[in-house]
């Protein structure tokens, strides 16, 4: 049969997407190993710049294999960078996301394009494994109602549509049943999780909680006004990981404003402090060198910045995209600027991480993967653990209260 690789870039909702096309080939067999693969499906991310780069070197790099493979290009980039790359004849194949669970009809037929692209669609397809995964990932919901000056995601992936409880609960028992324990639910915007006002995020966490063999849950990120009174109450349930990721992009109120953000620093620093207290590990993300960020703006975010009881962060430096607001401003921060500003919010975060890593707590660990002795796993608080282990511990959960806090990790005793 024909072989097929996929490659995945960008978010946890692609990941998703790329097993809801695995789960679809019937006539066709996956592969794991590129170099063997007769076709190579890369299922693509735009957010920035260097995710198009990104996407575009690992397609040079297909050219270039003796088994000279198909490449059929997908994803967030098939809208904005896929035309040009079939027109370049870098790809051979090009097809928008709503079509991924017709891949297996896609594949066989001649015909370049598939393009007609439905803002509307919710996928149908209950996936029944991942293969290469120790947790799960669950998608909710598709798009985003929210318009902030520098994101072309709403663009790509639509406005915010939600999945049926129903459709979700199910997949969570199918993977259930299947022996996974952890489960990242994940979407364009999670928080944004609502059927048509009678079904919100925290209802469909409470039914999560109620399937049996369900012991973790994670979230994807969350707008600060997401976090809801009633979302608060289940927080202290200790089901829910001791995570959370809050998407605050800027600690200026005046570049949150030219942002087009909806939140604002004062509600931003409450919420992260109430959430510190009840003892979670807390992650964002920052965009460095947009447009308007002089010194001073930067000097007043940092010193917020500071305040704010963060332990892990995304950060990356401003890229237009063409479509967007924030692309018609000018660009008045050089590249080292961008740089040296970006550094050093991660030298502030990485410090926060190991100053609360310092405060050791009993760890629940579910170990991901194995290299030469060495078992990784990430606890409730989404903190790297590293542990010897003279036996297979993969995909195992485990209680660790002895343990060094090193620099970025924590290294548990030796399984014996």
């Amino acid at each position: 049969m024909t072989k097929i690789f996929f490659k995945t870039f960008g978010c946890r909702t692609n990941i998703v997407d790329t097993q809801i096309m695995k789960t679809n080939i019937k006539d066709f067999i996956a592969t794991y190993d590129e170099k063997d693969a007769d076709i190579v499906v890369v299922n693509s991310c735009t957010v920035t710049n260097g995710a198009d780069s990104d996407v575009r070197a690992y397609i040079n790099k297909i050219n270039k294999l003796p088994n000279k493979p198909n490449i059929v290009y997908t994803g967030c980039g098939s809208l904005s960078q896929g035309k040009t790359l079939l027109q370049e004849d870098k790809i051979n194949k090009l097809f928008t996301p709503n079509h991924k669970e017709n891949i297996d009809q896609i594949l066989k037929n001649s015909r370049q394009s598939y393009e007609a692209h439905d803002f509307a669609h919710i996928d149908e397809t209950i996936i029944d494994d991942y293969q290469d995964k120790t947790k799960a990932f669950v998608k909710i919901q598709e798009g985003c109602d929210f318009s902030c000056g520098y994101c072309i995601i709403p663009q790509v992936r639509g406005r915010s549509r939600s999945y049926e409880p129903s459709f979700i609960l199910k997949q969570i028992k199918t993977l259930v049943d299947r022996g996974f324990g952890e489960f990242v639910l994940t979407g364009t915007n999670i928080g944004s999780y609502d059927k048509k006002g009678r079904y919100s995020l925290p209802s469909l966490l409470k039914d999560i909680h109620d399937i049996k063999g369900v012991r973790r849950v994670r979230f994807g990120s969350v707008e600060p006004s997401q976090i809801t009174d009633e979302f608060k109450e289940i927080l202290d349930e200790p089901w829910i990981a001791k995570h959370l990721h809050i998407a605050l992009q800027h600690t200026s109120e005046t570049m949150l404003k030219i942002m087009n953000r909806r939140n604002n620093f004062k509600t931003d620093i409450k919420l992260l402090e109430f959430l510190s207290q009840k003892g979670f590990a807390i992650g964002t993300d920052f965009i460095v060198a947009h447009p308007g960020e002089t010194e001073a703006i930067w000097q007043d975010a940092m010193i917020n910045f500071k305040r704010l009881p963060l332990t892990h962060i995304h950060c990356f430096r401003y890229s237009p995209r063409k479509g967007t607001k924030s692309a018609l401003l000018n660009i008045d921060i050089d590249g080292n600027k961008a740089k040296e500003r970006l550094n050093y919010i991660k030298e502030i975060v990485e410090q926060n991480n190991y100053d609360f890593r310092l405060v050791k707590q009993p760890l629940k660990v579910l170990i991901e993967k194995e290299k030469d002795g060495v078992y990784i796993g990430f606890d409730q608080f989404y903190n790297k653990l590293k542990i010897k282990s003279s036996i297979d511990i993969r995909k195992k959960w485990i209680n660790i209260k002895d343990y060094e806090v090193k620099t970025d990790y924590n290294l548990g005793s030796a399984f014996i």
